[in-house]
């Protein structure tokens, strides 16, 4: 029973959520909209004991003095501030809160999204080298919407901008759009499988 209840659970919470999607009436609508309710309240605990797990570890870490407790000590200050500022003063604009999201944190996240360009750049290096027919059209196809997309290409030649935009969206949304089909038929296949009990990977590797 210790691990039926809960494939119990997950199978009778499933169904009640397909079946307030496709019947959006009574008992269904208003059963989901519980299940939705009671999902937000489980969410907000897994983040408090997120939250207290990341507590915990940076502390061991602090006291056994690891490589980089520095960072854990930087870490746990401005957590500790960001959270008693948030507290006791609001998250208004003129609180200490809101001086420290915008002029700490906001910097400092668009650094981190800024290293993303050399890691695209990397890997735009070793995927553009034509060493085959299917590489060498995704080279060219990505010089095409880099001059296309940069003055200097209309400048060069005004082609080059609808060639660039006729690139991004036929072949480019074709390809995104087979991509979500086979995630969409991934979710569907992982769904189904959690909801019937044959992936059980949340129950302790079971």
């Amino acid at each position: 029973m210790k691990r039926q209840i809960p494939l119990i659970i997950t199978f009778l919470a499933g169904l009640a959520m397909i079946l307030g999607y496709f019947i959006p009436h009574e008992p269904f609508g208003g059963l989901q909209q519980m299940l939705n309710t009671w999902y937000m309240v489980v969410a907000a605990f897994a983040m408090i004991l997120g939250v207290g797990n990341l507590i915990k570890l940076h502390t061991i870490k602090i006291r056994k003095r690891k490589q980089g407790f520095g960072y854990s000590f930087v870490l746990l200050a401005g957590l500790a501030a960001m959270a008693l500022f948030g507290i006791f003063r609001g998250i208004k604009p003129g609180t200490a809160f809101y001086w420290m999201w915008w002029n700490m944190h906001v910097p400092m996240s668009s650094t981190m999204f800024s290293l993303l360009a050399f890691f695209v750049a990397s890997a735009s290096y070793r995927a553009f080298r034509a060493r085959n027919i299917e590489a060498a059209l995704l080279l060219v196809a990505g010089i095409l919407v880099m001059i296309g997309r940069v003055p200097i290409g209309d400048m060069v030649w005004s082609g080059f901008p609808a060639i660039a935009n006729w690139i991004m969206n036929v072949p480019n949304t074709a390809g995104q759009r087979a991509i979500l089909i086979g995630i969409s038929l991934g979710v569907v296949s992982t769904s189904l499988r959690l909801l019937l009990g044959i992936e059980r990977t949340y129950l302790a590797g079971d």
